[in-house]
């Protein structure tokens, strides 16, 4: 749990800002002993959201508004935390699944020329691309390709057919079973299609080859994240920053799961770590 000051620094926002924000009512922080505000990493979630959409230059009292009427017109239960706001004019908009709406009229807004192949999942907006069946593979061809040749065949094939893009994955894969990157590949693939624990394989794969990789590293802490096997997911994201200190997804991530295993101490080092990263992008 962390303290007004500690939010403050945080986020990088006054005190002041914070208690508009508590006043509007869309986050209820906890009291301690001494009689304290103690807010979870859940609230502060959604306090880096609210300041976002002010620094988007959204009047504070619009964004209160938002985000007030946003939670009365949730199901019980729904966390606001898990939802994906952005600015659109001087408009707070909801992206929830494949609907967009505003929280202040309740109206849906249509984007004709959206991507559907961007889905909402857990709050966070994935680009998922749709598996077509895989097309046979050329017998009398592959056997004579290399696996960095197979490899890039898989590379190019990606964004129209991952179905097929994952047989020359595995080709490759035959041909080199140290290659991490297409282990990597791979693995996010399997990932994507919903098959964690084949993924998580191939990222532990990659990282067995290459240990100072820091991708295959972070991907295998969101694999075992993702299977709920969250003291694993710790270790796998502190391996990441030994690779790379300035991963800050990685710092991120750790910091929630840090908060969600009652040590809070360690989790805010690795939000201020994350905040410095990404000031000004």
């Amino acid at each position: 749990m962390f303290t007004v000051r500690e939010v403050a620094t945080v986020l990088g926002i006054g005190a002041g800002r914070i208690r508009s924000y508590l006043r509007s009512g869309f986050v209820a922080p906890s009291k301690g002993d001494d009689g304290e505000l103690r807010f979870s990493f859940q609230d502060l979630v959604l306090l880096r959201k609210a300041h976002g959409l002010v620094s988007d230059r959204i009047a504070p009292h619009r964004v209160n508004r938002a985000l007030r009427l946003l939670r009365e017109r949730l199901p019980d239960g729904r966390p606001l935390s898990g939802m994906h706001l952005e600015a659109v004019g001087n408009q707070v908009v909801v992206q929830d699944g494949d609907l967009r709406w505003q929280p202040e009229s309740g109206q849906v807004l249509f984007d004709f020329g959206r991507d559907l192949r961007n889905v909402n999942v857990g709050g966070e907006v994935k680009q998922l691309v749709p598996v077509r069946p895989a097309a046979a593979v050329n017998s009398d061809v592959t056997p004579k390709m290399s696996a960095q040749e197979l490899y890039d065949r898989a590379c190019a094939l990606e964004p129209q057919s991952p179905a097929e893009a994952q047989v020359f994955y595995k080709r490759a894969i035959d041909r080199d079973p140290g290659f991490a990157e297409a282990h990597i590949n791979l693995g996010r693939l399997l990932h994507e299609a919903g098959d964690v624990h084949a993924a998580l394989m191939h990222y532990r794969s990659a990282h067995d080859a290459r240990p100072e990789d820091p991708t295959a590293a972070f991907n295998v802490g969101v694999a075992l994240e993702d299977l709920g096997l969250t003291a694993e997911a710790v270790q796998a994201y502190e391996r990441a920053l030994t690779c790379d200190g300035k991963n800050a997804d990685a710092h991120y991530n750790l910091a929630r799961l840090l908060e969600q295993l009652g040590r809070p101490e360690v989790a805010i080092r690795h939000l201020l770590i994350y905040r410095n990263l990404t000031r000004g992008k």
